[in-house]
């Protein structure tokens, strides 16, 4: 049986965009009712989160970017940064934690006190990019944590896997050209934010590193066990990573709003299962997991709770 993690912080809640955004508190809320209900919530090992360290966060981001996020970090009310994304009070604390219990998460799985760790954070990350917040995302949580699994615990190759519906179009442009983390991404397209053609490949180094899979509207279930099938799995066994990381956002459900793909809960137990026989393979069972899309509530928590359950029963 997998030992999980579970990383939530009440801060997270304290970032806000307007009553009426997608990308709200009431995500976490869901998914904690959800786990505590089906009683997934009493297998898991919670883990404290931390505020991430300025240096780590200026692997992936400017440091001229993060200043003007200080600069413009609001007392009340909201500062819009693009169309979709602003910044309430709390947002500014709440990425830096987001990232942080990340890097926790990573500290224990190193450690070995857990297997594997699911991060139930907010904001999202992997739409931000060296110098630009977008996307309802700061931070670029999982392009951070990569480079801390790497510099920080030495370990050498990282596999980031990206299953939200949207592109990860700051975490391929963060390695881009790195041939040390492969990026693997299904995603609807065409679609926001309009990256990740199946000819966006890398460039240089790490040319072949960068693997985009978009896919078109209606696609489920059968059609994502099909390409992880067909085109992680052989990827991965060529690349062998140390360490899986999963931008895990669950906005590709039948039920959500923000999207027309056709997966389920069950879908993503698939690939979670998929992703886990690859850990099992090559990175002695290290998965971290950190939340990004899905904003039907109970189709987000049932979601979590599927790749949970499946994580639990490895």
């Amino acid at each position: 049986m997998g030992r999980v993690g579970f990383v939530y912080d009440p801060r997270y809640l304290d970032h806000e965009m307007g009553h009426s955004h997608p990308e709200s508190p009431e995500r976490l809320r869901a998914i904690n009712t959800q786990l505590q209900s089906s009683g997934t919530w009493t297998r898991l090992h919670q883990l404290t989160p931390r505020r991430a360290e300025r240096k780590w966060v200026e692997r992936i981001h400017e440091s001229s970017y993060l200043a003007s996020l200080e600069q413009r970090s609001p007392v009340e009310g909201y500062a819009s940064l693009d169309p979709d994304t602003s910044m309430s009070p709390g947002t500014l604390e709440a990425a830096y934690w987001a990232t942080g219990g990340a890097l926790a998460a990573v500290d224990a799985i190193m450690t070995g006190d857990i297997d594997h760790a699911f991060c139930a954070v907010r904001p999202p990350g992997h739409h931000a990019e060296a110098d630009r917040a977008m996307g309802f995302c700061f931070l670029n949580t999982v392009a951070i944590a990569a480079r801390y699994i790497q510099e920080h615990h030495g370990l050498q190759r990282v596999l980031i896997v990206d299953w939200d519906v949207h592109h990860g179009n700051g975490t391929q442009h963060a390695f881009y050209e790195d041939p040390s983390v492969m990026f693997f991404s299904t995603h609807q397209f065409p679609y926001y934010p309009g990256t990740g053609r199946a000819t966006e490949i890398g460039e240089g180094q790490g040319k072949g590193m960068t693997i985009n899979v978009p896919l078109a509207g209606g696609e489920g279930d059968e059609e994502y066990r099909e390409v992880f099938q067909k085109v992680l799995i052989p990827a991965a066994d060529a690349f062998r990573p140390e360490f899986i990381v999963i931008s895990a956002g669950f906005d590709a459900h039948r039920d959500d709003p923000l999207a027309s793909m056709e997966l389920t809960e069950q879908g993503y137990a698939e690939l979670t299962n998929i992703v886990l026989s690859i850990a099992k393979n090559f990175s002695n069972n290290r998965i971290l997991a950190c939340l990004e899309g899905g904003y039907h509530l109970q189709a987000l928590a049932g979601s979590v709770d599927q790749h949970l359950q499946s994580l639990l029963d490895s």
